[in-house]
């Protein structure tokens, strides 16, 4: 049964296509779904955490003890906390508890914090898949909250020979490993993005119900479309510029994470996506100029939430000039400037695809990432490139290092 809550369409003219390397791909993508469906139930595999059999690192009961913490502070960087942040802000109005989110070097935020916030009644979740990213342990330090027998404090990396696990084994503190065939930007439907949604007061059932409805027949259609014009956009190299063009605020996050997913995938040898977040309609008012009339090098992914209708405006007893907006909700007057867009892409015949956000909640939220994450992988293998790593970013990280010692 398809996500009547998430409703997809692509937009892809065929002019922006080529016509021989679309065989060529076809062929591939089937090869290249069949591979990746008989190895999602393979525990040592990526694929695996698009199971619903995956098994966790850890037990339920025991975080049942964290549980009573209110206020909980996140500290990460990239894939390690941009999955939960994209949980947060889209399930806000679900969650009870104060979060902060540290994924920068920003000494005021820490120091803002420490001033509001006792630190005995703060739960402090630190992730990092290699255990030793700069960022997360320098912000850790600097928080100085690392005592012995700390049980305010969860520890999440690969189990292995790094900081993070040193200090867990130094300090008794709570350790979840994390497993290492997933990596950060594929791992929030792993323990990176469950343990901190579970803690926060979320379905995690719910949140991974819908993780496999992209390998049905009823959603492979889509599926492959998508994968196929985007790899062919890609191998021509002239639609350049991904833009995430968002009508729905509580997407933000999301996006955010789909930037990096994309960017750190996608973008080697010479190829990839420059993923950009606009925000809409303010960006009417800057970019859309650019966007409708520019250089025809970009490719449009645009989101909205359908939300049920709420306060009218009632403009008519203070003018008439305003009669097109009176008795009308401001989602209403959003959603028609995001459909006056759609009618100038297509006139001018410029490539876009929509996605509808018909209600927030915890499937849909765990069937964009699952789908986002499958249709990246696809990508990667159809363009011939290894969609797991990052070896530009890790040379950066060696330079660094090798600056401060």
């Amino acid at each position: 049964m398809i996500n009547k809550n998430l409703l997809k369409k692509n937009f892809i003219q065929n002019k922006y296509l080529n016509k021989k390397i679309e065989k060529k791909l076809s062929k591939y993508f089937n090869r290249v779904f069949n591979e990746i469906e008989n190895k999602v139930n393979t525990s040592k595999t990526i694929y695996n955490v698009l199971s619903s059999n995956y098994q966790f690192n850890f037990d339920f009961k025991d975080l049942k003890k964290f549980q009573k913490f209110n206020t909980i502070a996140i500290i990460g960087m990239g894939g390690s906390i941009l999955g939960i942040q994209a949980i947060y802000e889209f399930l806000n109005k679900k969650i009870k508890k104060k979060i902060y989110f540290f994924d920068d070097i920003d000494e005021e935020k820490i120091n803002n914090f420490k001033k509001k916030n006792a630190e005995a009644k703060t739960l402090f979740l630190i992730i990092s898949k290699s255990g030793n990213t700069i960022e997360t342990l320098s912000n850790f330090f600097f928080l100085d909250v690392i005592k012995k027998n700390k049980k305010n404090i969860i520890l999440i990396s690969e189990k292995k020979n790094n900081t993070l696990f040193e200090l867990s084994k130094k300090f008794n503190l709570f350790f979840i490993e994390h497993k290492k065939n997933i990596g950060g930007r594929y791992s929030v439907l792993s323990e990176v993005g469950i343990v901190p949604a579970y803690l926060m007061g979320l379905n995690i059932n719910k949140l991974r119900k819908n993780i496999k409805k992209n390998f049905l027949k009823k959603n492979k259609h889509f599926l492959k479309d998508s994968t196929l014009k985007l790899a062919n956009i890609l191998k021509q190299k002239k639609q350049t510029n991904l833009i995430f063009l968002n009508y729905a605020p509580q997407l933000n996050k999301f996006l955010y994470w789909c930037q990096q997913l994309i960017a750190e995938s996608l973008g080697k040898k010479g190829k990839g996506f420059l993923p950009m977040i606009s925000n809409a309609p303010k960006d009417h008012h800057s970019l859309l100029q650019l966007y409708l009339d520019g250089p025809r090098d970009k490719l449009f992914h645009i989101f909205s939430l359908e939300e049920r209708p709420y306060k009218k405006i009632n403009s008519k007893k203070f003018t008439y000039r305003t009669n097109h907006i009176h008795n009308k909700n401001l989602n209403k007057i959003k959603i028609a400037q995001k459909n006056a867009i759609i009618f100038s892409l297509k006139k001018n015949k410029i490539p876009f695809r929509e996605f509808k956000i018909k209600l927030l909640n915890e499937e849909t939220i765990g069937e964009l990432f699952s789908y986002y994450i499958l249709e990246t992988i696809i990508i990667g293998n159809l363009i011939y490139i290894n969609p797991f790593d990052q070896p530009a970013v890790e040379q950066v990280k060696i330079y660094t290092k090798k600056l401060l010692n």
